[in-house]
């Protein structure tokens, strides 16, 4: 894998938007499959760490009443604070994963990783699995959404990633599968949404 101080620098430094995330029809309808796969309708505190310039940021402020957003990219970061710049419940620091993992924050109860461990070697993603475990509430949500064709700045496979998350022992809640991303959901409580409303 290359340096990713150096890939990060060199993508954000040619553009403010380096993979096209506010314009692409594919970033936009991503992004709405894993908003609505989130099984509640409103969070109160969540992190997002590989955060990007925020777009994902700004629709999780919308069902969130705090959101720990971070990025490994100074950039980035720069970006996201302002993309978000007026929300009182949003704030953008800069993590690099799983060092500056917040375990003294206040516990999660929903956690979003988005396009972000497969920058991690798998030691790394097996010690982000483990960050997760220890941060998440009870019943608390963790989201994975993952590219799935190989690149060279990958340091771990989707396969692994989810696995890794996958070994936490959490329920599995949504399962959805293209050639182009994988997308996860798990939780620690296993109804589903028609049986928490009542429905079923």
């Amino acid at each position: 894998m290359t340096d990713k101080h150096a890939y990060f620098s060199e993508l954000y430094g040619t553009s403010s938007d380096p993979y096209s995330v506010r314009t692409r029809w594919y970033e936009q309808r991503k992004r709405a499959l894993l908003m609505a796969a989130l099984p509640r309708a409103r969070y109160r505190r969540a992190y997002e760490p590989g955060c990007g310039i925020g777009e994902l940021t700004v629709e999780l402020a919308d069902r969130c009443d705090a959101v720990l957003a971070a990025d490994f990219s100074e950039q980035a970061v720069q970006v996201a604070r302002q993309r978000t710049r007026g929300m009182a419940q949003v704030q953008v620091e800069r993590h690099a994963l799983p060092a500056d993992w917040p375990q003294e924050a206040m516990a999660f109860d929903l956690i979003v990783l988005s396009e972000v461990a497969y920058f991690l070697d798998e030691d790394s993603v097996r010690q982000l699995a483990r960050c997760c475990e220890r941060s998440l509430v009870a019943d608390g949500t963790l989201v994975a959404c993952d590219w799935r064709p190989d690149f060279d700045e990958r340091a771990s496979s989707t396969r692994a990633v989810h696995e890794a998350l996958a070994s936490i022992g959490l329920h599995r809640l949504v399962l959805h599968e293209e050639s182009d991303f994988l997308l996860q959901v798990w939780s620690g409580d296993e109804r589903s949404v028609a049986q928490r409303e009542g429905i079923r």
